[in-house]
């Protein structure tokens, strides 16, 4: 099944989150056989998972959550936290978070530990950002982002996790799309060696980075892609289901290819 999913980062009101959530009510017929996500920020958590029919396909998401049960860590929240407010599904090591909040892989693996611990599906984020491109060392630098931030985990453990190769250069208002030839060389790598059909692999590895609907049904054709973790392209409703559409019809006329 393919993967369609969008995390909205610091946006969006309770208002503009049920809008939303609403939407996708309305277009429920489009999500059948796509395996779909959202990521609101965690003040809509509760709210979105409310609007939303518990038979409707669309997995909620936090966008971070800290590795300890509870404790003195003034502005975190726990995993049992967000699962609480109604999420089953936890991005984990964003660029972003690394960037700007000192995340490190260490973190990142005991977040996705907690993660599986808690019941929730980690969304491990990885990728390169541009210099390491440059010199061509993306395959060696996602290999090793993808086994430290799983080393916490028994191998049994691995189809749990949901892998999404973001390669820095590519993500934000002033990434760079990719082609698909730039990204197959890791996607094909990561589907190798910790994808589904890899031992003991993990559920998806996904694509995400200046997504839009012009170059996802391509994206999607690169091989070992099961899906696509979209930006800015899916914060409208009617983005996200044309995106949702897009990846039926690849599907369905045999561009995807999860090995």
């Amino acid at each position: 099944m393919t993967w369609i999913g969008t995390s909205w980062k610091m946006n969006k009101t309770l208002a503009e989150a049920r809008a939303f959530a609403d939407g996708l009510v309305a277009a429920r017929s489009a999500l059948d056989g796509v395996r779909a996500f959202v990521i609101p920020a965690h003040t809509a958590i509760a709210a979105v998972r409310e609007r939303l029919p518990s038979d409707l396909p669309v997995l909620i998401g936090a966008q971070n959550a800290h590795w300890e049960p509870a404790g003195a860590y003034t502005g975190e929240v726990s995993m049992g936290m967000i699962a609480d407010a109604g999420a089953t599904l936890v991005e984990i090591g964003h660029s972003e978070r690394r960037q700007h909040f000192g995340e490190t892989d260490d973190t990142v693996a005991l977040k996705v530990a907690a993660a599986v611990a808690t019941g929730l599906t980690p969304l491990l984020c990885v990728g390169e950002p541009a210099g390491v491109r440059a010199a061509g060392g993306e395959i060696g630098w996602v290999a090793g982002q993808a086994s430290r931030g799983l080393s916490r985990l028994p191998p049994h453990d691995l189809h749990k996790v949901v892998v999404a190769y973001e390669p820095v250069w590519a993500i934000g208002d002033r990434g760079r799309e990719p082609l698909p030839h730039e990204i197959a060389p890791v996607m094909g790598m990561l589907a190798a060696r910790f994808g589904p059909d890899a031992h003991d692999g993990v559920a998806a590895v996904l694509y995400g980075g200046s997504v839009n609907r012009l170059n996802a049904a391509a994206l999607l054709g690169v091989p070992g892609t099961d899906g696509l973790f979209v930006g800015r392209a899916a914060w409208d409703v009617a983005g996200f289901v044309e995106l949702v559409r897009i990846a039926a019809r690849a599907r369905h006329a045999g561009w995807r290819n999860a090995g």
